[in-house]
Formats: C-alpha cells, structure tokens, sequence
C-alpha cells in the first residue's frame, strides 16, 4: 500500500497496445526482429505482403500505432488503429477459401497486386493459372490502390478496403478474370490523439536500448499519455450504411460475397445497435445472424469475420485469432439495426419511456410547474 494510506493510482483507460507490429502492453515483445521493426520504423504487415522493406504509412503523431487498449466496453481490449494490422496470412487464406468455395487444404496463392511487378512472380502466376491452381490477387489502398465503383445519378461512389480477385483460364488457356470478393477492415476512429505517447515510445527506443521492455514496464504511463478511447457511437454510424451497400454488391452473381473483418471489441459494441441479436452456430462451425424464421443457408451472401489478437510476448507479431466466422446478410443485418433495436427501446420501461421523465426533469428547472408532485411522507402509526 502507499505510504500514508493513500489509495493506489487508478490504471488509465487507454493504451497503445502494439507498435510497428509489435506488442508493447499489458506485455513487451522484445526481440531482434521487434526491435529491428520499431528502429527502421517498418511495417511487418506490409512487408511480409511485399515482399520488401516497407515503411508504416501513418503520419507523425501517430506513427506505428497499430492497436489501442481500451476498457471503453468494461473489459481490456485491442483495438484496430490501422486497416493494415489485418493483413494477417491465415486470415487471408481462410477469407480466399471461404469466399470462392475451395475445401480446406486447398493450396491456393494469394497475391498482392504489386508483386506481380517481379517478373518471376507474373510468370510463376501465369504458370498456375494454366494449369487451373487457384490463385487470388488482391487490391488494397498501399497495395496497387482500392478498387471503386463509380458514382451515378441515383447512386453514390465507394471503395472497397480490399478487393480479391480469382484468376482463371479462358477457352484458350490464357489468364482471365473470375469473380471478385470484397474484404472490408473495420478500424476505429480514437478521441485526441497519440503524439505524446508515440514520443515517448520514440525516446524510450532510443534512450534505453538494451532495456526497452523492462522500461516500458517499468513505466506503462509512458503508453497512455493523452491516449483516449474509441469514438464508439460513431462507429456504428459511420459504417451501418456502408455495410449495408457492400453487402448487397456482394450478392451480385460477378461476386464471390463480401467479408466485413472487426475486432472482438467492435463486434461486443455493436450490441446494442442491434437489439444483443442471438447467433445461431451452423454445422461446419461457423455462426449464423438470422432473422426469425429464417433457415440457414451454406454460403449466404456476407460474412462478418470476429477477430481478436493472440496476447503474446514471445510469438511476434501477435497472430488474429478467428472469435466468430458470422454469415449473414444485408436484410438481416438492416433488420436488427432498424426494427430489433428500436422496439427494445420503444418496450415498456425503455429508453424511449424514459425520455419524457428526462424532458420534465430539464424543463423544471425553467418551468417549476412542470414539477412532478412530491410524494407527502407516510405518517409512522403511534404506539401507545
């Protein structure tokens, strides 16, 4: 306890969980490819998808933060900062063998589009084209650019975070395109901002080599210096009309589906914008988000893909783990967002019932007549 009695100091909210790929709190990766990552200031993600030396693409004040971890939900937990973060191999693997149907085990080659730039690695492609292997090529912003679909009088313009590609032969054995999949990155947006936290990292690095991580440890304020939590409430705004035009292209018969990939905490936030759906889990394992009534179909047209990162000091960069593998769909999703969620609030007791004791409340103050009347204390019985 603290000398005097004095109460110890309460744990801040916000962390910068992981830095250049690398973890930092509540532990600290310290290896020689973690810290070669944190000096040449490189991002491992983009890197391991290139091929080459590639530095992390955020400005200053933000720089190599990739995950922040927050208590906003009650509970620890990372969340995204950077779309890249979720450029994670089995990740990627399992979205390309769910979205054009290939069986598990399948040896299929993922490529981001940029590499096709090494003329071995065209020809390595063509080679597996013409002889019908599966191979998927991806667009990305950083990574040959997103991918978007033009706007129109009646509709708007979009881009897709990522978009794969399945190349196939045509009648005369040369390469063609298939059909498309979009993979959509839910990343969060974070009240004030990083700069002080991402100096300290900067000057800790530099001035306690050797001891980076017993530094760190020693002194976790150093992470969360006017680090603040995730603008939860505009989340679910900003993206539930997104989510909803993606998963419709999706649909359409030229695509192979559309996979919305959100950390465990954007997934727990959402509950309440969708009315804490129950999840019905299908025979393969994954789950279903169905509406009542609904039967549960093998491959529905959307898929939310539930990730969390594998806590590790040792294994770094920390590895995704898939939480849940949801199929779903546009209706469904509009269905618990717009009609689930306001009747839980229209319900007898609700917020909505609450609201007019709210408006009375702030409106007395001015209006002294709108007072309720106080309820007269019940006279205790005499004993003789």
């Amino acid at each position: 306890m603290p000398r005097g009695g004095a109460k110890a100091k309460k744990e801040p909210n916000n962390f910068i969980a992981e830095w250049f790929g690398h973890r930092v709190y509540p532990v600290t990766a310290e290896s020689p490819e973690s810290l070669s990552d944190q000096e040449a200031e490189r991002c491992p993600f983009l890197t391991e998808a290139t091929g080459k030396h590639a530095k992390c693409v955020k400005r200053v004040n933000s720089k190599g933060v990739c995950t922040i971890s927050s208590t906003s939900n009650g509970q620890r937990q990372d969340w995204l900062a950077c779309p890249f973060r979720a450029l994670d191999v089995p990740m990627l693997h399992d979205a390309a063998h769910r979205l054009f149907g290939l069986e598990v085990g399948t040896d299929v080659s993922i490529i981001a589009v940029p590499v096709l730039e090494r003329k071995e690695v065209a020809e390595d492609l063509r080679a597996r084209v013409v002889c019908g292997k599966p191979t998927i090529v991806y667009f990305q912003n950083k990574l040959g650019g997103e991918i978007s679909i033009r706007e129109t009088d009646r509709s708007p313009e979009f881009s897709f975070d990522a978009t794969m590609i399945e190349l196939v032969p045509d009648a005369s054995g040369a390469v063609s395109i298939g059909r498309y999949g979009i993979f959509e990155i839910q990343t969060m947006d974070f009240h004030g901002t990083y700069a002080k936290a991402v100096a300290n990292l900067r000057s800790a690095r530099h001035m306690h080599k050797g001891e980076f991580g017993d530094s760190l440890s020693s002194h976790p304020q150093w992470l969360s210096e006017k680090v603040e939590g995730p603008n939860i409430a505009n989340a679910f705004k900003r993206t539930f009309y997104q989510m909803m035009f993606k998963f419709q292209i999706g649909a359409h018969d030229a695509s192979a589906g559309c996979i919305l990939a959100i950390p465990k905490a954007v997934w727990d936030s959402w509950q309440k914008h969708l009315g804490r759906p129950e999840l019905a889990e299908y025979s393969d394992g994954t789950w279903r988000l169905l509406q009542a009534g609904q039967e549960p179909v093998e491959n529905p047209p959307a898929w939310i893909y539930v990730f969390d990162t594998e806590l590790s000091a040792s294994e770094t960069p920390n590895r995704l783990k898939l939480w849940r593998v949801i199929g779903t769909d546009a209706a469904t999703l509009s269905h618990y967002t717009l009609d689930v969620a306001p009747q839980a609030a229209l319900e007898a007791g609700g917020s909505v019932d609450r609201l007019r004791t709210s408006i009375t409340v702030r409106l007395s103050k001015y209006l002294p007549e709108l007072r309720p009347p106080k309820k007269s204390a019940k006279k205790k019985p005499v004993v003789s």
